[in-house]
């Protein structure tokens, strides 16, 4: 019989897993770069988000996480050497007059107080930055309205006159209503279920306010990228701010369960640099616009009308 077999099933089934994250590993590192804000299949990490909010969420879980692996490795790695070392079979015997130890109480109490004093003071300082930037004193440049419907999204650029529906997009929809849908056909639709017809279209560099509420039922509005989420209550207004630097395209979805179709009510924000949205802005307003003959026929005074005749005509 060979060491392998000798070794107690527990410690086997730890250098099993320690070999199965080393795999893992080796593979993620061989693995393509991929886009860093959209969530991609067998994921194990957030993604960073293109926010200060997002970022410190994130910093602030890396932080955690990494302390954790720390202690995980220390009690399990303990764990496994004293199972190992101490085993029955090496003729090991337990101490059964061992009852107290107020060295190691004080030890074991300390350590863990002092990890938590470590990881509050980075938290509590992403936790101020985000408080600080939440109260900012200066003033957005937009404001956009967000109403949450069954199921969809109304999106009004406060004072700009611009207003529009945002929905599942009308392929997705068809596919996803189609008994007869192939998964091929299904694979091959780029950003199934996530897409919409009208994406909320933002400049970047910008500080922008959100107002969200909803029409119907509790709704919330959340882009993952942006690192904050709000819920679209009716008759509540709540605010939000956001202010993205790298243009781009986000995705996110409604996540308060809201009837039959929640799942089926993406968001898209659009980020673009600033002459590119304004440009975008001055379509919009133009095609808000009313036709010329409209505002003419509207502002002609209407036709005099023949008097009628009198009885002694």
């Amino acid at each position: 019989m060979n060491a392998a077999s000798k070794a107690p099933r527990s410690l086997r089934h730890v250098v099993g897993l320690m070999l199965a994250l080393a795999t893992q590993a080796a593979f993620a590192i061989g693995k393509p770069e991929v886009d860093p804000v959209e969530p991609q299949h067998w994921q194990l990490n957030m993604t960073q988000g293109v926010t200060a909010t997002a970022h410190n969420a994130y910093m602030g879980h890396m932080i955690m996480f990494w302390i954790c692996v720390v202690i995980g490795t220390i009690v399990f790695g303990a764990m496994a050497f004293a199972m190992f070392k101490f085993r029955h079979s090496k003729g090991a015997v337990a101490d059964k007059d061992f009852t107290h130890s107020t060295k190691l109480e004080l030890i074991w109490t300390s350590i863990p107080v002092l990890i938590l004093i470590g990881s509050a003071i980075p938290a509590t300082k992403m936790v101020m930055a985000e408080y600080d930037a939440s109260h900012n004193p200066t003033p957005p440049a937009m404001t956009v309205k967000v109403t949450g419907y069954q199921w969809m999204w109304r999106y009004e650029y406060v004072g700009e006159d611009v207003s529009f529906i945002s929905r599942l997009d009308r392929e997705s929809d068809a596919l996803r209503q189609n008994e007869n849908a192939t998964q091929a056909q299904i694979a091959a639709k780029q950003h199934y279920l996530r897409d919409v017809d009208h994406p909320l279209v933002l400049p970047a560099d910008t500080r922008i306010r959100f107002v969200i509420t909803g029409d119907d039922v509790i709704h919330s509005w959340w882009v993952p990228a942006l690192g904050w989420k709000q819920d679209a209550i009716p008759g509540v207004i709540n605010d939000a701010w956001t202010e993205v630097h790298e243009p781009g395209t986000y995705r996110g979805v409604c996540a308060e369960l809201c009837g039959k179709d929640h799942g089926f009510m993406p968001i898209v924000v659009k980020i673009v640099p600033k002459g590119e949205y304004k440009s975008w802005l001055a379509e919009q307003k133009a095609a808000n616009a009313p036709a010329p003959a409209a505002i003419a026929a509207v502002a002609a005074p209407a036709p005099a009308t023949a008097a009628a005749p009198t009885a002694a005509q």
